[in-house]
């Protein structure tokens, strides 16, 4: 079924090829916005009730797997991404035929990623741990512990993020909000259950996640299925096309190395806050808890922007893009410069609610005041990544975090013993990474070289 670059896309969606792009964007990023906001909320519940019920070591422990787990996460971000640019490509493009086989397909990698992924973590958690991140001894076997029972889950975050990505690709950003509020509810419940009423500590927190991330990769595919026909897949369509996989591959692979390298650094400054001893790294969990707050509009509108991107090149109208961008990024600082204000406000009492002993909530609350003026740096250049995915330059994000990263990584090891940072290097290295990418993002965006074969491919 081939359409008309104005027509209603297939599935009853709505197209963002036509009308002012800041509707468009702002109606598209608020659902995801919001859903990024309540998995963050429940997230930090769930840190709290670990600290609150189950002690600082376990909330140390739940808190040094961050960096490996988002490893995982990087994978099932980038190539469901990768997916998800080209069924948002074809569908701009008007073919409900090839959006269909596109979707098919991703959906049987991702699923099989999962499982591969699953393996592999509960495998190499215990040397990772012991030897690559240096964890304390005395918290390594409740964080080894709570990484294994994790990784079970992981098959359900892959195929969760390929039902968001097809959804996203065709305009349906909205639905994954009510997906997160049923699994962020689950969640907390479970917690409360499993952590602070039974005492199962670290386990119990994993469990709870495990179980949360089945109901929302259920409750997203029966969504999609039900209100998109085109959807309704037979087993028979799940067929393995290497010629569609290359493609998802193609976008997907750069995204997911650019946050696979984000990752990997990370796991270089956590082993250096590590360093410091339990307390550095149970203040370091809350502070990294309250980042993935400031990061939220960033990573928000780079999602939009590649959804946004995809369809007008694939409708063959690059020109919007440029305009899009600008009025992005300023609504993407506004939401940003209103969170920074109020974690600068409110930082000693968010600290007050993690259960920390004195001398971390000390370091917690320098670590929240700076933050909340480096991550603003970040939302100034991280969105227009959705241009250069969106435009089939997806390895180009990936250059940028690489630089980005190896300057935060650097200078942490270069000034953690210093007479000029000292410890607090470990929340000032933003302001040099994110400066750095800042610089090279936009001298390659102002060049206009992501507008080179930009086509479908």
């Amino acid at each position: 079924m081939e359409l008309t670059k104005t027509d209603k896309k297939p599935g009853g969606a709505r197209s963002m090829t036509e009308g002012a792009p800041w509707k468009h964007i702002l109606k598209f990023s608020l659902p995801v916005l919001a859903g990024s906001l309540l998995q963050q909320l429940y997230n930090t519940v769930d840190t709290i009730i670990v600290g609150k019920y189950s002690g600082e070591d376990s909330l140390s422990a739940v808190g040094t797997t961050a960096s490996l787990a988002f490893f995982f996460l990087a994978v099932a971000i980038g190539f469901s991404s990768g997916n998800g640019v080209v069924v948002a490509q074809h569908y701009g493009a008007g073919s409900e035929k090839k959006v269909r086989a596109n979707a098919s397909v991703g959906i049987l990698f991702l699923l099989g990623l999962g499982v591969i992924c699953a393996l592999v973590g509960m495998l190499t958690a215990r040397p990772a741990y012991t030897y690559l991140l240096n964890v304390d001894k005395s918290i390594v076997d409740l964080t080894v512990k709570y990484f294994r029972w994790y990784c079970i889950g992981l098959v359900f975050q892959f195929g969760y993020n390929i039902f968001s990505a097809i959804l996203r690709a065709v305009g349906d950003s909205a639905a994954t909000l009510y997906f997160l509020l049923i699994s962020s509810v689950l969640n907390i419940g479970l917690d409360l259950l499993f952590v602070a009423h039974f005492k199962m500590g670290v386990t119990g927190a994993a469990i709870a996640t495990d179980i949360s991330q089945a109901a929302s990769f259920t409750a997203a595919y029966a969504y999609m299925t039900k209100k998109y026909p085109m959807f309704r897949f037979k087993l028979s369509d799940f067929r393995w096309d290497s010629q569609m996989i290359k493609a998802t591959i193609r976008i997907g692979f750069p995204i997911s190395l650019q946050l696979m390298i984000v990752s990997f650094g990370l796991t270089f400054i956590q082993r250096a806050v590590n360093e410091f001893g339990k307390v550095m790294t149970a203040s370091a969990t809350v502070g990294q808890r309250i980042e993935m707050y400031l990061n939220l509009p960033a990573t928000a509108f780079q999602t939009t922007l590649a959804t946004y991107t995809g369809q007008n090149i694939g409708a063959g109208k690059p020109e919007r893009v440029k305009k899009g961008v600008k009025q992005a990024l300023m609504i993407a600082l506004s939401f940003t410069l209103f969170i920074s204000a109020m974690v600068t406000i409110f930082s000693g009492s968010i600290v007050t609610l993690f259960s920390l002993s004195d001398q971390a909530a000390e370091y917690c609350l320098l670590h929240l005041r700076a933050i909340a003026l480096v991550n603003i740096v970040l939302t100034m250049y991280v969105p227009v990544f959705g241009v250069f995915q969106g435009s089939n330059h997806s390895a180009f994000p990936m250059i940028v975090a690489t630089v980005a990263l190896g300057t935060r990584v650097l200078v942490t090891y270069l000034f953690r013993y210093s007479d000029i940072f000292g410890h607090t290097i470990i929340w000032w290295n933003g302001i040099f990474g994110f400066g750095m990418g800042f610089i090279v993002t936009w001298i390659y965006y102002l060049s206009g070289k992501w507008q080179n074969n930009a086509a479908i491919k």
